[in-house]
């Protein structure tokens, strides 16, 4: 099992995040949510974590999240717009 199947995601709903935290260091997939609008506005991941798949994994949660409550879903994160293809 790789490490990105055993990472945990962890919903911060107030901060309107997704957070990664792993090896002393936070990830992050920020988002903004207006009524039923959400956008996916900027992905983080330190130097130190970068490689391993956190980012999709972060993504991917969130995408997951927002179709399952109808959002409308948005992204000005270059990043995320590649998985809305």
């Amino acid at each position: 099992m790789s490490n990105k199947d055993t990472l945990n995601v962890e919903h911060q709903a107030e901060q309107q995040r997704f957070v990664v935290k792993t090896q002393g260091a936070e990830a992050m997939l920020e988002y903004h949510l207006a009524g039923q609008n959400i956008d996916f506005h900027h992905t983080f991941v330190p130097q130190q974590l970068r490689g391993q798949g956190i980012a999709e994994k972060l993504v991917r949660t969130g995408l997951a999240w927002a179709k399952s409550n109808d959002f409308n879903i948005n992204a000005s994160c270059s990043y995320v717009v590649k998985f809305l293809g």
